[in-house]
This record gives structure tokens, C-alpha cells and sequence, in this order.
């Protein structure tokens, strides 16, 4: 544990490393703290740049990793409303910077891989238990009985209000701690440590169930039980943990079918998400999406630029009576059809070859945790733009630069040689005199 926080490096390392580990602690909550903390790490990154330890920048991997930013640049040229174009400019603007201070800042990431995920998981799993406390404290307070923790009132959306962070893109940070846990608590020898990493493991599930992402799930499930023994497992350990998820993911699921608000939630709803039917208070997604699809028809080769999606939804939910869309200004919630919309195939192909780029590094370095990265853009992708709201860009612009980096990176990075002028007297000393070699 001591080693989380006290690490063996330069200064200015060690300040970079807890610049990094402050903004993973901060991803759960107000966006002011993780910009804030990005923001100082740029600064720090430039007053300390180091050109002998600058990495390539203008490579095909900076240009994937960017490549979302300039997309929107692109779709800007031929976007009607240009305020909300630029507006989206300064959203996407961390998927630019990130790849660029990964290769100016000469900290070895690979190395303080372990810590940092660690911490994160760590810091996830806390501000789990502070959910919970929250809502038994709430409970108690109105004299009401502990049951009720598991009823539609403190569920999904509901238990994450005190932090007010949308439930899905909270569960998106919780996978990818628990996929880190699972492959850690794989590996590890030591007793004491299993026994720690099973408590947070145990902590994080929880908290995806009670957040109740479906997509989430979905994909959480598929890279456990495929990818997780295809990726770091062989032989009978890969055929025993297989049946151990598989046995677990049925035990859960039988648990959320008997379990009335989360019944609700994962399966009632789904079915309302794909039934025609429409209320005035319930306006399923697939009615959204077959307004975003008669868009999309209209303009499929370049879309209608960036900063259109919502004002063209919102004069069809107008049209159709969407009143609850229009009021809440919904977008598409599903990223592929975004960039259908906001820049046709061409945008769409792009952001296609990001995720085959991303999911291909993964699969190459057996790398589970970023294996359920791109499983979790590839699959909620399906149901939220997760590239247009602060939280998701977030942990986008963070976590594929910095598992593509580690993965790309050969061993250790060299540290900077400093210059001492004493030292370089005494050698230069040295080889002019024999004898004092």
C-alpha cells in the first residue's frame, strides 16, 4: 500500500504521477475538479518539459487518438449553426490535449499502470460506499425500512444523485475498475491481497448493479466471461473460470428477475426501449432512433455538420409530440447514429477504425482492462452518445490514450539525465588521470 503513494522517481514525476491519480479520484465527480486537475497537469508538464524525453507526436497513433476532435473540426466547415459547433469544439477539445501531454510528460505510464488502476479502483469502489451510506442515512432518517434500499427510489439515476453523475456514465468508470480487479485478483499470490482485492471487486459489483446500466452489463458480461479467460487464461484454469462466470452472471441475473425494481429496470424497460409504443410520459429510444434514421436518410454522406443534432431532433419531437424529448432536449442516445447525423458514413467510418484500432492493440497484448474499454465504447455506444457529454469525453480522452500508450511502449523509459557540474568535473578529472581509475 505504501507504494501507492510514495513512488521511487524524480520530482517532477511524482508530481505528474499524483496529478494523475487526483484526476482518476475526481472522474466521479463535478466536471470542475477533473478540469481543474487536467489543467494543472498541462501547466506542470510544460513548465517541466524535457525535449530529450519528448515522444513522437505526429504518428498515426497520436492521429487515432485525436482523431474524434477533428472530426468535429471537419463537420464544423459546412455546420448551419456555428456557436453550437464550436461549442462542441470545447467539449472534444481533452480528446485533442491528452495524447499530446502523454508525449510530452516522460512519465512511465506502464510503469505506475498497477498504482494507478488500483487507486482508481479504490477511489470507485469509496465513493460506492458513500452512495449506499448515503441512502441508509436517508432511509433512517424518514423512519423507513432498509428494504426499500432496492426499490426504484434509490436505483439507476436515484443513487447517483448525491454526486450528480449519471448512473450509466458512472458504471462505465466502475467496469472498467472491476475488469482491473478481476485480472489483478487472478494474478495475485499473496493471501492478504486477494482477500483485498475480493472486498473492492464485491463493492464495485454491487455498484453496477445498483446503478442498473443495461448496456453496462451487457458489456461487462461479454469481456468476464469470453474475453477475460480467452485473454489471460489457459487450459483447466480457463474452462474453471469460465463456469465460475457463467455460474456467477446466472446467480446475479437470477437475483435482479426476483428482485421487482430491478426487474423493472433491466427488463421491463428494455422492452419499453424497443416498443413502439409511446406515452406522454414515455417515449421509447427506438422511437427516437427512427427519427434520427429519417434524418440520417436525408443526408448520409456528410451529415448536417457539427452542432445539429439536437436543434434537428428537436423540430421532429416537435412534430411527433415528443414533448418529453423536446423538454429535455434529448440527442439520439445511440454514438453511431450522432456521427451519422452530425457527419455522415465518413464520420462514422472513422469512428469505426478507432474502435477496431483500439480493440486490435487490446487483443495483440492480451490487455483485459483495455479489452473492456473498447468493449464498453463499442457496446453503450449503442444506447448514449458518450462523445457528447462532459463525463464520457472524459473517460474517453483519459483511458484509450493511456492504455494505447502503455501498450505501445517498449519496457522502461529512460530517465532524463541531469547535469551536475561536479560530477562532471570529477569524471572529466578521471579520465585525464589514469591512476584515479
Amino acid at each position: 500500500m505504501r507504494e501507492l503513494f510514495l513512488i521511487r522517481d524524480n520530482l517532477a514525476n511524482k508530481i505528474s504521477y499524483y496529478h494523475l491519480v487526483l484526476f482518476l479520484l475526481s472522474l466521479p465527480f463535478d466536471r470542475f475538479y477533473s478540469h481543474l486537475i487536467l489543467i494543472s497537469f498541462a501547466i506542470h508538464t510544460l513548465i517541466h518539459l524535457n525535449r530529450l524525453a519528448v515522444k513522437p507526436i505526429f504518428t498515426l497513433r497520436t492521429l487515432m487518438l485525436q482523431s474524434v476532435f477533428f472530426v468535429t473540426v471537419v463537420s464544423t466547415i459546412y455546420a448551419t449553426n456555428k456557436s453550437l459547433a464550436f461549442k462542441e469544439w470545447g467539449l472534444d477539445i481533452t480528446i485533442f490535449l491528452v495524447p499530446i501531454l502523454f508525449c510530452l510528460n516522460p512519465l512511465d505510464l506502464k510503469k505506475y499502470r498497477p498504482q494507478l488502476l488500483l487507486l482508481f479502483s479504490m477511489g470507485s469502489a469509496a465513493t460506492i460506499l458513500y452512495l449506499f451510506i448515503n441512502a441508509i442515512l436517508t432511509l433512517q432518517f424518514y423512519g423507513l425500512p432498509l428494504s426499500l434500499l432496492f426499490t426504484q427510489a434509490f436505483t439507476n439515476h436515484n443513487f447517483a444523485q448525491p454526486i450528480d453523475m449519471h448512473a450509466t456514465f458512472f458504471s462505465l468508470q466502475i467496469a472498467v475498475a472491476l475488469v482491473y480487479i478481476i485480472s489483478a485478483l487472478i494474478k495475485e499470490q499473496k493471501i492478504s491481497n486477494r482477500v483485498f482485492y475480493t472486498v473492492i471487486g464485491l463493492v464495485l459489483l454491487a455498484g453496477i448493479i445498483q446503478l442498473s446500466s443495461k448496456s453496462v452489463f451487457v458489456a461487462l458480461a461479454l469481456t468476464i466471461i469470453i474475453a477475460l479467460p480467452y485473454l489471460m487464461l489457459q487450459g483447466i484454469r480457463r474452462k474453471r473460470f469460465i463456469v465460475i462466470a457463467i455460474s456467477s452472471t446466472l446467480l446475479i441475473a437470477t437475483g435482479i428477475a426476483v428482485t421487482p425494481a430491478l426487474r423493472t429496470r433491466y427488463l421491463t424497460e428494455l422492452h419499453d426501449d424497443f416498443s413502439a409504443r409511446t406515452s406522454e410520459i414515455v417515449e421509447p429510444r427506438i422511437v427516437r432512433w427512427q427519427i434520427a434514421a429519417d434524418l440520417i436518410k436525408r443526408s448520409p454522406v456528410i451529415g448536417y455538420g457539427a452542432g445539429s443534432e439536437i436543434p434537428l431532433l428537436q423540430e421532429k419531437y416537435f412534430e411527433k409530440k415528443f414533448y418529453t424529448s423536446y423538454l429535455h432536449r434529448l440527442n439520439a442516445h445511440n454514438e453511431y447514429m450522432s456521427f451519422m447525423i452530425k457527419s455522415g458514413v465518413w464520420g462514422l467510418a472513422i469512428y469505426l477504425a478507432i474502435l477496431i484500432y483500439g480493440f486490435r492493440i487490446a487483443i495483440r497484448k492480451k490487455d483485459i482492462v483495455f479489452f473492456g474499454f473498447m468493449a464498453l465504447m463499442a457496446v453503450v455506444s449503442l444506447s448514449e452518445n458518450i462523445l457528447d457529454v462532459d463525463k464520457g469525453i472524459m473517460f474517453y480522452s483519459f483511458f484509450f490514450p493511456f492504455f494505447v500508450f502503455i501498450a505501445e511502449q517498449k519496457g522502461s523509459l529512460p530517465m532524463p539525465i541531469k547535469r551536475n557540474r561536479n560530477l562532471r568535473k570529477v569524471a572529466t578529472n578521471r579520465m585525464a588521470d589514469p591512476s584515479l581509475v
